[in-house]
């Protein structure tokens, strides 16, 4: 078979070499995205390997070209015309990875988050040592918060079961609940977790459903101060609303590895460049916002996986 892999980063190159000899497969690897500009290079391939945008169009120069077979390696595929590829008869895959890396990840921004540990690092880095008359760098302790976890697949799973050695109070809300996490999260509808959470975690696909799930409307529902964490897709927030909470107060600090409107922005180094992306401006402008730059799943373990 012979596969053409675009996106290749240098740090997956070993897991390619391996597997492409394991598997006796004849492999390209492409750093370029792919897009319409260079969709010819595919003609007479089996198939590719992305984590790019794949529109009707780019689909239909794939299937011109011979290629039967689309294999993401991202764990979300909503960056995929399915109706489109399903009339080409162009079967798409999806990697699966252990959900340890994200989950812990997760834990980590809410300790973060909770305690101000944003705030400490920045002004340790001018010598500031003090404690401060205002107590902005005072935080919270974990067992006495209620935490919301929005979505309880393998991920949010895996941070349930993290969570629960923290004694917190532990709120779960899926569309279908889980037997195991039941044992330990009380399932409630998500206008409960959204008023009673001091903590909330978002872990479920991004679809047409549940864009913008984080509006202006869920923010009014939440507590004041609240804590939002979002490792799993930067659509599954408005930016705009989430920003005039953080303004306002209404949220007291955010957890983002994931940005509505981040692609073409992470992975690439952009130094030196005008980034057009005036919510990633506000956002790190924030003492309350840890932003990183979509690393939750960045193992070893998980990088191997997804190839």
């Amino acid at each position: 078979m012979k596969v053409m892999a675009f996106n290749a980063r240098p740090d997956e190159r070993a897991f390619f070499d391996h597997f492409s000899q394991s598997l006796d497969m004849d492999l390209t690897l492409q750093k370029d995205t792919l897009t319409l500009d260079n969709v010819a290079l595919t003609r007479g391939y089996d198939g590719i390997s992305c984590t790019c945008d794949l529109p009707a169009p780019i689909l239909e120069k794939l299937a011109e070209n011979g290629v039967r077979y689309v294999a993401l390696r991202t764990i979300g595929y909503d960056n995929v015309d399915l109706k489109a590829a399903e009339r080409l008869g162009i079967r798409v895959s999806h990697a699966g990875y252990s959900p340890y890396a994200v989950s812990n990840y997760t834990v980590m921004l809410m300790l973060m988050c909770i305690r101000k540990a944003g705030y400490i690092m920045f002004r340790s880095h001018t010598a500031d040592y003090s404690l401060g008359a205002s107590g902005a760098a005072r935080g919270m302790e974990m067992q006495n918060l209620t935490v919301g976890v929005i979505g309880t697949g393998r991920i949010g799973k895996a941070v349930i079961h993290n969570l629960s050695g923290f004694g917190c109070r532990l709120l779960a809300y899926d569309l279908y609940p889980n037997d195991e996490v039941k044992k330990i999260a009380e399932y409630v509808p998500l206008e409960t977790l959204l008023a009673e959470s001091d903590v909330i975690t978002l872990h479920t696909n991004a679809t047409e459903e549940n864009h913008h799930l984080i509006d202006t409307k869920a923010i009014e529902r939440m507590k004041p101060g609240v804590t939002i964490i979002n490792t799993a897709r930067g659509k599954l927030i408005d930016s705009d609303a989430l920003i005039a909470g953080l303004e306002s107060g209404k949220i007291g600090a955010a957890g983002l590895d994931v940005l509505e409107n981040e692609n073409g922005l992470y992975y690439y180094n952009r130094m030196g460049d005008v980034i057009p992306n005036p919510e990633l401006a506000a956002l790190r402008s924030m003492p309350n916002v840890i932003l990183t730059d979509h690393t939750a799943f960045y193992t070893h373990e998980d990088v191997e996986s997804m190839v």
